[in-house]
């Protein structure tokens, strides 16, 4: 008998889900996103990328509501007692991975059509669960550029902002412009990530620049907290063609050293 290409592509996903979920450690519990055959947000459900912020924000939070097609959440289980944060890996992609004390995490993540993994790992690196799964929008117009900031230290603010070819410019201040690039979240208590992302890019030269918007603390034994300005590394990922044969994918860490530093990153030209 043969099958169609839908029904091969999802023994294929159910098979690398099956194999990912059977080498997971059974300590970590990622409840979103499950292996498997997927389309969009089922019914009722929204995809919400853009956090609401008042000031100071909080941590990545997911929105109300968000559909379990764009989140990834779980449990760390019996975690050590440390400040580390965990590691989230989403397409090849690592990047550190808040966790609350009893060793939760949930973020809004867009995740692009085709095949997609995903994996978390403890902060000690010794428990890890990954999945896999293959992801069709139902119709939503998938990202053909995006760009993710992520750093090393807790309780600092860096900032990811994008010029675009026609003099827009994209920040936590002025998220979404006209010609439809938006930045999800602001990232304001440590390690991000903030993703940008652009459904149809306009040709021509691109600019990305990180700032260092503010310092961390830390809290002392009695549990007061000393200002510190601490030296972060910053991580940018830039994606074209996400989900594609066609995708490329360049990575760049910038040494972030003083707060109000602005440092540009990268200039580069798309297509």
């Amino acid at each position: 008998m043969k099958l169609s290409y839908p029904q091969v592509f999802l023994f294929l996903c159910a098979f690398c889900a099956g194999s990912a979920t059977f080498a997971a450690d059974a300590t970590v519990k990622l409840d979103t996103p499950v292996g498997g055959w997927r389309t969009g947000a089922v019914e009722g459900e929204g995809e919400n990328y853009r956090q609401t912020v008042n000031y100071p924000a909080s941590s990545v939070n997911t929105p109300a509501g968000q559909a379990n097609t764009a989140r990834i959440s779980g449990q760390i289980k019996a975690t050590p007692k440390t400040n580390d944060p965990g590691r989230l890996i989403v397409n090849g992609i690592s990047m550190p991975l808040k966790i609350d004390p009893a060793g939760h995490f949930d973020r809004p993540y867009s995740f692009p059509n085709g095949s997609n993994s995903v994996e978390v790992r403890s902060p000690d690196g010794q428990q890890r669960h990954r999945t896999q799964f293959l992801h069709s929008s139902g119709g939503a117009t998938p990202a053909k550029l995006r760009v993710l900031l992520s750093w090393d230290t807790d309780n600092t603010d860096l900032d990811l902002h994008l010029i675009t070819p026609d003099g827009a410019h994209i920040w936590y201040g002025d998220r979404v412009a006209p010609n439809g690039a938006a930045l999800d979240v602001d990232v304001t208590t440590g390690y991000g990530p903030e993703i940008f992302s652009m459904p149809a890019p306009i040709k021509g030269q691109y600019l990305i620049y990180v700032n260092y918007f503010g310092g961390g603390y830390r809290s002392d034994e009695d549990g007061q907290q000393d200002a510190v300005q601490p030296l972060t590394t910053a991580q940018v990922t830039v994606i074209t063609e996400e989900g594609t044969p066609n995708e490329k994918m360049e990575t760049f860490v910038v040494p972030m050293r003083a707060v109000g530093e602005l440092t540009l990153v990268r200039g580069f030209s798309y297509p």
